[in-house]
């Protein structure tokens, strides 16, 4: 199939190459011209403006947003709603709040323009092992979509999970539990780093673990090469940002009176990474690095 995709940052830009692999034709939009003239030398169809992205595509259209949460994703669909038409379908890639989502999709839905919010997780790795997308929206829009969808997902990681809003709200349910699980690791690893009688080489406890043990996972494959690459993570100082998802998900587990202890904690957590450095902050931020190639800070001296 025939889809646009807008904004070729870390994620976009590897998912416009994943679908391009599997044979769909992809218009490419981003801010910069940059990402753009690369993508074209790989088959892409190249659209300086946002405007020249309807009329590269035949309907229904299909765009496919990867742009920051907020403001850069609201100023895109005002001007995608005057741009597209009755029929066409806009895809929210990014992690949206769910709420806005819900929003968003009512005020396209008067225009005739279809909306679906797909949670996407996978990282710089996506591009090769594939993505999850964690889907909501109309049956009928996500089915016209499908076939991008299933190219770009992981064998298994594909799911219609529900009505608009399902999507966003199942990925920062998702996130808020990685929260919680990069915690769990940072703090057991922090306390082997501070056993110093036994001078644990933490590579080796990490890749051991990841054989047969009920706590291995792709994070614990991401701590054993961060950990092989810098044994005490001297490199990066502990300082562990946060974009949203995991203060939504406890906001949210508050009005719901749901009880999300570990995610708050893992929360909290992160903001004291921004008072001092500690070991189960750098353990988090080269982790984050592993999985998402977000950028670490480095430490002074």
């Amino acid at each position: 199939m025939r889809l646009a995709m807008i904004g070729l940052g870390r994620m976009g830009a590897n998912m416009a190459r994943r679908l391009l692999r599997d044979g769909h034709e992809v218009v490419v939009h981003n801010r910069s011209v940059e990402p753009i003239a690369e993508l074209e030398a790989e088959g892409a169809i190249g659209a300086r403006a946002l405007e020249d992205v309807p009329a590269a595509l035949v309907p229904p259209r299909v765009v496919w947003l990867m742009v920051p949460a907020g403001d850069p994703t609201e100023r895109i669909l005002e001007q995608l709603g005057e741009l597209l038409d009755d029929g066409d379908v806009v895809i929210d890639g990014g992690n949206s709040n769910y709420r806005d989502s819900i929003r968003r999709a009512d005020a396209l839905r008067g225009r005739g323009i279809a909306f679906v919010d797909a949670g996407t997780s996978g990282g710089i790795w996506g591009l090769d092992a594939g993505y999850c997308l964690m889907v909501g929206g109309a049956a009928d829009a996500v089915a016209l979509v499908e076939p991008a969808m299933r190219s770009l997902a992981a064998p298994g990681g594909f799911a219609h999970v529900g009505p608009s809003g399902a999507g966003h709200f199942t990925k920062m349910v998702h996130n808020g539990i990685e929260y919680g699980l990069l915690q769990a690791y940072a703090e057991g690893f922090e306390l082997l780093h501070a056993a110093e009688e036994f001078d644990l080489d933490l590579e080796q406890v990490a890749e051991l673990w990841r054989h047969g043990s009920v706590v291995r996972s792709w994070l614990l494959d991401l701590a054993a090469t961060a950990f092989a690459d810098d044994p005490r993570l001297e490199r990066i100082a502990g300082f562990v940002d946060d974009s949203g998802e995991g203060r939504w998900t406890v906001s949210d587990a508050v009005e719901r009176g749901v009880p999300v202890t570990a995610i708050a904690h893992a929360l909290f957590a992160r903001f004291t990474s921004r008072q001092d450095d500690s070991f189960a902050m750098r353990t988090i931020a080269a982790l984050r690095e592993g999985f998402g190639g977000l950028a670490t800070k480095p430490k002074d001296g």
